[in-house]
Order: structure tokens, then sequence, then C-alpha cells
């Protein structure tokens, strides 16, 4: 899996970017689009799918080699127990390694209403350290992808929220949702802020003396 910094180039984040301004001059709003990489560590699932590699290779060591005591070696291989206490162990290792450096592999075992939270979790994490919630009109609202989960949040300050309703919200993170899973990320990301804008400009109009406050480009968290 790419990491966010590698799937979006220079020119995918001046096209978001550039949605991100088109977006904002129909409305008061700041709108922060934000890709991650991923958004939990999954150890349990690291930790369940290196248990399973190493007892796959125990017990494929135990069937390949497993012979007569008596016989001479060059004839014939026996395991005893205790190299379980070696090769389980070394297995285990091998499978968090792996698990954690391919990342669908601990997806595999891990449930999706956890994945959920850890999304959900890490995006109000992101609204608060890029300061989303501290505009002028408490007018921010954050598009945020998680590519590991394949999973989509949109989170927005109370003027949004109560102006908006979370109804439309979550539409705006459905209909991102649905486009993910048809179209390269940087088309459904920028189809998504051109909804917001759409849906924001109705009910929150630009202002004639607006300001800026949040920087109009895409955040990347590796």
């Amino acid at each position: 899996m790419k990491r966010a910094h590698q799937l979006f180039g220079l020119q995918e984040r001046k096209r978001i970017a550039e949605a991100v301004v088109a977006a904002e001059a129909r409305t008061s709003a700041e709108i922060v689009p934000v890709v991650a990489t991923q958004s939990g560590r999954y150890d349990r699932a690291e930790d369940t799918f290196g248990l399973l590699i190493g007892l796959a290779l125990f017990v494929t060591v135990w069937l390949v080699f497993q012979g007569p005591r008596e016989v001479d070696w060059g004839q014939g291989l026996w395991i005893e127990w205790w190299h379980a206490l070696i090769i389980i162990p070394g297995g285990f290792a091998l499978g968090v390694a792996l698990a954690s450096r391919i990342g669908w592999l601990a997806m595999l075992f891990t449930p999706r209403a956890e994945a959920a939270a850890e999304v959900l979790r890490a995006a109000g994490g992101v609204f608060f350290d890029q300061r989303i919630h501290h505009t002028r009109g408490s007018s921010g609202l954050m598009i945020y992808v998680s590519l590991l989960e394949h999973r989509a949040v949109v989170l927005a300050d109370e003027a949004v929220t109560g102006k908006l309703g979370q109804p439309a919200l979550d539409e705006i993170c459905n209909n991102l949702t649905a486009a993910l899973r048809k179209k390269p990320i940087p088309d459904a990301l920028a189809e998504a802020i051109e909804q917001a804008g759409e849906r924001l400009g109705a009910v929150l109009p630009r202002q004639a003396d607006d300001k800026n406050e949040l920087a109009d480009v895409l955040v990347l968290i590796s």
C-alpha cells in the first residue's frame, strides 16, 4: 500500500488545493482535506497473525521432519517438544514483522468496529491539532480519509453542523466513501470538496469581509 505522501505528488496536491480554493469561494466556512496513511496501531491483530504464523510453522516442521527417534542422522530427522520454544517464537516475530509492514494483513484480524473507532479517534485528534475548531465563526469542516482502513470521516465545527445538519455531513461522507471504491483517491477527494462547497454555500455563503483563516492545502499524515 502506498503511503499518503507517495499517493499525492505535486500535481495531485495542487489539484486538491485548487479544489479547496474554489469551494471556499462560495462559503465562509474553512474546508480542510486530510489524508492519513493509517489511523491506528493494530497491535492485537499483528500479534494474532504472528501467533498463527508461529503455530503454522511449527506444525509444518513437525509434519515434514518428524520421524522415529531410532533413525540415524542422514536417514531421517526428528523433533521434540522443546523445538517449539524456538520455532513458535521465531514464527511469531516473523508474523508480527510482516503484519506491521503489510497493513492489510493486520486488517484481516481487526474487527470493522475497531477500525471505525480508530479512524474516528484519529480524525478527532487531527481536527484539534490542525486548529480547525479555532476559526472565528466556528465554521471549520474537515474531510478525512484513512488509506489503510479504507474509511472516511467528515467532521465539522458548531456553525457548520448547526446550519448544514448532521445528515448532510453524513451524506457527503457516504458519497466520498462510495467514490473511493470506484475512482482514484485524488478524484474522489476533489469531488467531496466540491460537494461540500456547494452545500456550505447555500447555508453559509461567503461574506464580503471573509478572511481565509486556514491554509488551502492538503494535509498528509504518513
